[in-house]
């Protein structure tokens, strides 16, 4: 098992992270956060009346996977589409701010920019406005992108699909980058949605939540089903899909890992949360990485497991810190002399 691993083996783990190109490609999005006040109730319809005091923008989406990326060493290449609108202008803003390459954002004019606006007033959000359109992309521009991408591909360490089922990533645009990756030998992460669940065969690493494995295999599983049930279904996706490994986010229960022979269940550490959105993009990015490093199937599924908990300690989509993942993994798994 991952535990007491010594301190320099997790330092050389970490070390590995660092200069890793890596393209993310699917759905990025701008994520807005109006803070305010409330001190009284509209006259005109029984709602509160929010004072906004700052107005915030911070990268979403698949553009959160490349900021995670970024802040654990990586150097992260976005490759997806966004508007050519006033939303556009300020995504690319924030991207070059962070020094996140966006060689291969694709700028569609007809298109908005997706951009989730959340007000929140006295620290609790009360409301969430989303722009966006989820309609598949034209296949010339899908065309377009995946000549983006394959200029992007020359020296990827690793992909990952980040899918949100926002339009950009169509089934055949999925199946003809995964040819193209697995023909240069480029490992292949994907944090899936209901759309195309069934797109992504020969991908090495496959990170879908309980709710995606349960809609995609059509299974009657939740939270309170027997660990047994989601081991099967994730055995299922092994063998009809062929991946590497699987591994199953589980909310509270922690996250499951398996690659069709073993398979390991990592309990949740038991944490303050104070916001769950964009978990699931700092696991992507944590257990991708690690997989690069050859780490052991339970150690890449600890890591990914405990990143997740710490940024949910956080309020808002904010990345997880290389320093600080570092620190707490040091204090769990090293052992202790």
């Amino acid at each position: 098992m991952f535990e007491n691993i010594s301190k320099a083996e997790l330092e050389n783990l970490f070390n590995q992270f660092e200069g890793k190109r890596i393209l993310v490609i699917g759905d990025v999005m701008l994520d807005a956060y109006w803070w305010g006040k409330v001190d009284r109730i509209s006259p005109e319809a029984p709602v509160p009346i929010v004072h906004v005091t700052k107005k915030e923008f911070r990268l979403g989406g698949a553009a959160n996977v490349a900021l995670n990326l970024k802040t654990l060493g990586a150097v992260p290449v976005l490759c997806a589409v966004i508007g050519q609108d006033q939303e556009a202008d300020i995504f690319l803003e924030e991207a070059a701010k962070q020094g996140i390459a966006s060689d291969g954002i694709l700028s569609i004019p007809s298109r908005p920019t997706t951009i989730k606006t959340r007000v929140i007033g006295q620290k609790n959000q009360m409301l969430r406005i989303d722009t966006e359109d989820n309609q598949l992309i034209s296949e010339q521009d899908s065309d377009a992108l995946f000549e983006r991408i394959l200029l992007q591909m020359e020296d990827a360490a690793l992909i990952i699909f980040e899918d949100y089922d926002k339009g950009v990533l169509s089934e055949a645009l999925i199946t003809d980058l995964i040819f193209e990756a697995n023909t240069r030998h480029i490992p292949i992460a994907v944090d899936p949605k209901k759309r195309n669940f069934h797109a992504y065969a020969g991908a090495t690493l496959f990170k879908p939540n309980l709710r995606e494995l349960a809609e995609g295999l059509k299974l009657e599983i939740n939270a309170h089903s027997p660990l047994e049930e989601i081991q099967s279904a994730a055995n299922l996706l092994i063998h009809s899909m062929h991946f590497k490994y699987v591994i199953v986010t589980l909310s509270e229960r922690g996250v499951y890992i398996t690659d069709g022979i073993e398979g390991y269940l990592i309990p949740a550490h038991i944490r303050s949360i104070s916001d769950v959105s964009g978990a699931g993009d700092t696991v992507i990015s944590v257990a991708a990485l690690s997989m690069l490093t050859n780490m052991p199937m339970d150690g890449i599924a600890a890591l990914a497991n405990l990143a997740g908990g710490l940024v949910c300690e956080k309020a808002g989509v904010v990345p997880i810190q290389k320093d600080e993942l570092m620190h707490e993994a040091e204090r769990i798994f090293v052992a202790q002399v």
